[in-house]
C-alpha cells in the first residue's frame, strides 16, 4: 500500500481483485463490488463515479508499486545484467502475488472504451520502457550487452517477452509457476542481449 492510498481505497483495491479473478473485467461493477464489500452501492459511490473509475485507481496503485519497486533496483549498486534479472524477478513475483493486475493490464478492449484508462496503461508502459531502456543502456555502455542494436531495439524484445509470458499465463487461468517459468524465459533472453 502506498502513502497515497487510503485503507479503504486499500480494500477496495482488494476487494476489485477478487471480482477480477472470479467474474473478469465484466463483472467488475459498481454493484458488484458494492455487494463483495457488503456495502450499499449508494456508499461506494462516494468513492467511485464508476466501473472507469474503480480501474484508474487499480492502475494508479500498480504504476506506484511499480514505480517504487524499479526506483530501487536501479539505484542498487548491481551490474546491467544483475538489475534486468532483479527488475524482471520483482514484477514476476508482484503479479504472482496479484494476478488481478494482469487482468485488467491485458484486457482486450479495455482502453478502446476510455481515454483515461488508455493514458494511464500508456503511462505504466513508458514507465517499464524507460526503467528497462536504462538498464540496456548501462549494459551496453559496460560491453556486456549487444551494442550491435539501439537500446530500444532490446527493450523491445524484454518487453515483447515479459507480456507473451505474462499473456500465457493468463490463458492458462494462472495455472503454472510464472516467477519459475518467467525468469527462465527472461534468463534465456539474457543470455541472447549479452555479448
Amino acid at each position: 500500500m502506498t502513502d497515497k492510498t487510503s485503507k479503504r481505497q486499500q480494500e477496495i483495491i482488494e476487494s476489485a481483485g477478487k471480482l477480477l479473478m472470479e467474474k473478469g473485467i465484466k463483472g467488475l461493477t459498481t454493484k458488484n463490488l458494492a455487494q463483495e464489500m457488503e456495502f450499499s452501492e449508494s456508499a461506494l459511490y462516494r468513492h467511485f463515479k464508476n466501473k472507469e473509475d474503480i480501474i484508474l485507481l487499480l492502475i494508479r496503485f500498480l504504476s506506484e508499486n511499480i514505480n517504487l519497486r524499479f526506483e530501487t533496483i536501479l539505484k542498487a549498486e548491481n551490474n546491467a545484467e544483475e538489475k534486468f534479472l532483479a527488475l524482471f524477478l520483482s514484477q514476476f513475483q508482484f503479479f504472482k502475488k496479484n494476478p488481478h493486475f494482469i487482468v485488467i493490464v491485458l484486457s482486450d478492449g479495455l482502453m478502446d472504451n476510455s481515454e483515461d484508462i488508455k493514458k494511464s496503461i500508456k503511462k505504466l508502459i513508458e514507465t517499464n520502457f524507460g526503467a528497462i531502456k536504462q538498464i540496456m543502456i548501462e549494459g551496453q555502455q559496460s560491453k556486456d550487452f549487444n551494442q550491435e542494436m539501439e537500446a530500444e531495439s532490446l527493450v523491445h524484445f524484454a518487453m515483447g517477452s515479459f507480456r507473451l509470458q505474462m499473456l500465457q499465463w493468463k490463458l492458462s487461468n494462472f495455472s503454472f509457476d510464472i516467477e519459475a517459468q518467467g525468469m527462465k524465459t527472461m534468463t534465456n533472453l539474457l543470455t541472447l542481449l549479452k555479448k
